[in-house]
């Protein structure tokens, strides 16, 4: 049995964001068979709610929804650069944080936006982040991320996003 291919989701305080879209992508995957092929985390490009659980307001959009998730904080390292094989940015600024963080070519390249694989993205790449807002952003950050998460899962299994 091969190793599996290991994810990282990142948004910038790892509350809101990357860990919905973690734990989505971790329920496609076992919905569809394979929780043995992929290991999956989350993190922030910053350190403020290291160890805390997810946004309460996001845990409660995905109730709404019948998801149930929970995680807990923790900041991006360096060594996460080298020990996941995707490190999947929630929007520019995370990107560039990452970027700034990668050591060489090979970990720059490990680096994607999660909305490439939003097929309603039109151009916008980000997720947007819901901290300011209303419910309604909390809900359209939710359908973004389900729908790129799909996406993705649906192109690693496909081989058109080759890893590794």
């Amino acid at each position: 049995m091969s190793k599996p291919t290991r994810l990282l989701f990142v948004c910038l305080g790892n509350i809101i964001r990357s860990p919905l879209a973690a734990r989505l992508f971790e329920h496609k995957v076992a919905q569809a068979g394979l929780a043995d092929k992929y290991e999956i985390d989350s993190a922030g490009t910053g350190s403020w709610h290291a160890g805390e659980p997810p946004d309460e307001r996001m845990v409660r959009t995905a109730a709404r929804r019948g998801f149930h998730y929970t995680d807990r904080a923790r900041q991006v390292k360096p060594a996460d650069m080298d020990s996941f094989d995707l490190v999947v940015a929630m929007d520019l600024e995370n990107k560039s944080n990452l970027e700034a963080l990668a050591a060489n070519p090979g970990q720059r390249a490990k680096i994607r936006l999660l909305r490439e694989f939003d097929e309603e993205a039109s151009g916008n790449l980000a997720v947007p982040d819901p901290w300011y807002g209303g419910p309604s952003g909390f809900d359209d950050a939710y359908d973004i991320i389900e729908r790129s998460v799909e996406k993705l899962l649906a192109d690693l299994e496909s081989g058109a996003l080759p890893v590794k």
